[in-house]
């Protein structure tokens, strides 16, 4: 891989997860600024996820039948930013429900998508997707900590024009990638992505990914609120959520080790392991600073960890042409329907028996994913 190759992937990695970082720790303090209940605020942040179900799997479909994973990326990009904009125009739960859904919907392809074209370019070589990726946890660190500081000294309007810059910075950095050539096994059928879908590992591998977004639905959802309730200032906040992704960015520098040391099934039932002691610790020591920086520092293997070795996992059952649609499956299936599910029943869980039960629940999905994860012995090929 080039140089310039690699820095155009990193420009994507950082301004998307720079989006998510500016989102996720703060849509919901704006959206607790309007006046809107735990209930709504959980059923409004599950629309993003929602619309990874179905959005997944045109965007997979329209780039595997045009060849063109970039150009579908920026042309629903362009869209989703533009209606992004809608925000502005009012706060009633309506407008903002289907301003939520509408810019997700579109940019719902761009992180399954360009995932695929990062790991084509790479041609194999999985270890080396974490020297990537950890940009994308710089961006998010980046934005994490620099917004939190901002909105503890301005309007919460602010974060508005802060996503939108950062939907722009997407763009530009999408555009600039080219498309991989195609490897000798694309030029040639693949088997039937259904024949895929059967295989008890991949089903295996598939459920266990649903459970653990299922787990980090209260995470990202009521995370923020969950500090906020225990006094902890907006700053605090950014640099809480900014300890998990230094650890992050240390897991993803590491990869090329780990995958020398251990097999991704192996690294992938660790990061079960560890979700379940964490979201344990979150739901019962939050008030002990320094058990709460231990659970943050967890953050590299729930997610770092897990993310990687899972999608080392779908693109060794997901081939050639079956790339694209396979990390929609994954995708859509796992963040999709299982961050969906996790966001509706913590806001429903986080009003009927509080915060410490939210959480607890949440490590329970992990063990189960756990359980699910070891069910089935994996097999290659």
């Amino acid at each position: 891989m080039s140089r310039s190759l690699y820095w155009r992937l990193a420009g994507f990695y950082f301004f998307y997860f720079a989006y998510i970082g500016a989102f996720a720790p703060y849509f919901s303090l704006y959206l607790d600024a309007l006046g809107y209940g735990a209930a709504l605020i959980g059923l409004l942040l599950a629309l993003p996820q929602a619309m990874r179900i179905v959005a997944a799997h045109l965007w997979a479909y329209l780039a595997d039948r045009y060849r063109s994973r970039v150009r579908v990326t920026c042309l629903a990009g362009l869209v989703g930013t533009i209606t992004f904009a809608g925000v502005f125009a009012g706060t009633q739960v309506a407008w903002l429900a289907l301003c939520l859904a509408l810019w997700s919907f579109f940019w719902s392809a761009a992180l399954p998508l360009m995932e695929t074209t990062t790991l084509d370019h790479l041609a194999g070589r999985s270890g080396y997707y974490g020297r990537i990726r950890l940009w994308g946890s710089i961006g998010f660190i980046v934005a994490v900590i620099g917004v939190g500081w901002l909105l503890d000294r301005s309007p919460i309007v602010v974060l508005l024009w802060i996503l939108g810059a950062t939907m722009v910075g997407i763009l530009i950095s999408t555009w600039t990638v080219p498309e991989p050539g195609l490897h000798e096994e694309e030029k040639h059928a693949a088997e039937p992505i259904r024949n895929v879908l059967r295989r008890a590992d991949v089903i295996a591998l598939i459920a266990a990914c649903f459970m653990m977004a299922v787990a980090h639905g209260p995470y990202y959802t009521f995370f923020s609120l969950h500090l906020v309730a225990h006094g902890y200032s907006k700053t605090a906040i950014g640099w809480l959520w900014g300890v998990g992704v230094i650890a992050e960015i240390a897991v993803f520098a590491a990869l090329p080790w780990l995958y020398r040391s251990f097999s991704a099934q192996r690294l992938l039932a660790a990061s079960f392991v560890l979700a379940v002691l964490r979201f344990v610790l979150i739901a019962w020591f939050a008030d002990v600073a320094l058990v709460l920086f231990f659970a943050q520092l967890l953050h590299a293997a729930t997610f770092g960890v897990f993310h990687s070795a899972a999608l080392a996992r779908v693109q060794e059952f997901f081939r050639g042409p079956n790339a694209s649609r396979g990390q929609a499956v994954y995708s859509s299936l796992s963040f999709g329907l299982g961050g969906t599910l996790g966001g509706l029943g913590s806001g429903v869980a986080w009003e009927r028996v509080g915060a410490g039960w939210t959480f607890s629940a949440a490590a329970l999905c992990a063990l189960l994913g756990l359980v699910l994860l070891a069910a089935v012995r994996p097999r290659r090929g």
